[in-house]
């Protein structure tokens, strides 16, 4: 994974509630083994007419947030069924960070465990956010170190993480990489357990 500290990005203001992992990446693009690729299906059936042609009234579609690397929601992102795929095409689709009231806990725990920074603001401040990126391409700092979104108005916004998850963005480790920490530790408990 790569490590995240500092993104900075116009955000993409995307407007709906509870959005299911279904809605993420749908079911038909489930084939791949691979980590990659997924990125082209998300959002699929929001981004796309059933002809193929991208519908101009999804905001994933409007130019002016194609290089954006920042999701704003609102409350209940990711819910739905567990698949792992819808982090995946998030990230894979260039997005490092989603911002929303609330997540579902397995989908949260699949942001940070596959190197994506889900934040969790309150109602009123995504509310802010996502009025700031309607009204106008509106670009925000993240900082995990310091653990602050600041907005291009000067406006900032704290937030909490599990201190054990900001040190596996911070330095860009799965849970393998976290593993090979402990590599010596682990060969020498086996020399004396042989």
């Amino acid at each position: 994974m790569k490590p995240i500290n500092e993104v900075v990005s116009v955000i993409t203001p995307l407007d709906h509630k509870n959005v299911d992992t279904d809605q993420i990446i749908s079911k038909e693009f489930l084939k791949r083994i691979e980590r990659t690729g997924f990125g082209q299906y998300l959002f699929y059936h929001w981004r796309f007419n059933a002809d193929g042609s991208e519908r101009e009234d999804f905001v994933l579609n409007d130019e002016r947030f194609k290089d954006s690397k920042i999701l704003v929601a609102h409350d209940n992102f990711g819910c739905g069924s567990s698949r792992e795929h819808a982090p995946w095409a998030i990230l894979d689709y260039g997005f490092q960070v989603v911002i929303a009231p609330s997540f579902a806990d397995i989908f949260h725990n699949n942001c940070m465990k596959n190197g994506i920074l889900p934040i969790r603001l309150s109602v009123a401040e995504v509310e802010e956010l996502l009025a700031n990126g309607q009204k106008e391409p509106y670009t925000v700092e993240v900082n995990l170190e310091q653990q602050v979104v600041k907005g291009q108005n000067g406006k900032t916004y704290s937030f909490d993480i599990d201190p054990y998850y900001k040190q596996m963005l911070l330095n860009g480790w799965d849970e393998i990489s976290l593993t090979f920490q402990y590599e010596e530790h682990i060969a020498n408990y086996e020399k004396q357990h042989a």
